[in-house]
């Protein structure tokens, strides 16, 4: 057997992890001290998950988060009536399973970005594809989409994700288009995919900030009957933290 064809085979069928390892054995003589099975095993392990890494990777970065969070370094001790138990069972994330929502409100500064894209973050360990948005800044993108002919395009980028977050929802006011562009949003996505909703704004004037009657009974007939909702209390943790 020819080590380096193997080794360019592996490569030729980018299996590029699995016949680097291959080669760093060969190099340093420690085949032999695996079975033919476990040397197999260990070739393909090492493959899958490097891919795997590299996924989660891609899937982070394109979900475009604003800042590093995760579920393992939520703050449960500071006072703002977050419920450790409830919060880590949506972070087993069967609210993306059987396609809920999620509202997080609360005033400035007491963690909802933070929470909504530790969620997020945990989707992307899993396997989802996931969108992080900034309220105002999409409804802005979306405008412009419109007059550049790509507004179709940038809702079905919208609608392949798994889980939208809609950050910092409802501090702008919106107008026909934005009303219009977020009634396409959530009519095609209920029943088939997540959003997370943050917002200094408590749900029950979200039916004022949306506007229009009809459009806003749409809208939150298909958010918040199927949510999942946390209000947060207490001071900004940015003023605990000072």
């Amino acid at each position: 057997m020819d080590n380096n064809q193997t080794i360019e085979k592996l490569k030729a069928m980018r299996l590029n992890d699995m016949a680097q390892l291959h080669h760093s054995h060969i190099k340093n003589n420690t085949m032999m001290s695996f079975t033919i099975d476990e040397y197999i095993g260990l070739l393909t392990d090492h493959e899958y998950e490097n891919r795997q890494n590299r996924k989660i990777e891609r899937l982070i970065k394109q979900a475009q988060f604003r800042q590093s969070a995760s579920m393992p370094d939520i703050n449960y001790t500071q006072n703002r009536d977050l419920d450790k138990n409830m919060f880590t069972r949506l972070g087993t994330l069967d609210f993306i399973l059987k396609k809920q929502n999620v509202i997080l409100t609360g005033s400035c500064g007491v963690g909802k970005s933070y929470l909504a894209q530790a969620l997020g973050h945990q989707a992307c360990l899993m396997d989802y594809k996931v969108l992080y948005y900034n309220t105002a800044n999409l409804f802005n993108l979306l405008k412009i989409s419109k007059l550049d002919g790509t507004y179709l395009r940038e809702i079905k980028k919208i609608l392949k994700s798994d889980l939208l977050i809609l950050d910092d929802f409802g501090l702008q006011p919106f107008d026909n288009q934005s009303r219009e562009a977020l009634l396409d949003i959530v009519d095609q996505r209920h029943n088939q995919g997540s959003i997370i909703l943050s917002s200094q704004i408590p749900v029950s004037a979200y039916h004022d900030i949306i506007g229009n009657c009809t459009i806003a009974d749409a809208v939150l007939d298909r958010i918040v009957n199927s949510s999942h909702r946390i209000e947060l209390t207490g001071e900004s943790m940015r003023k605990a933290n000072f």
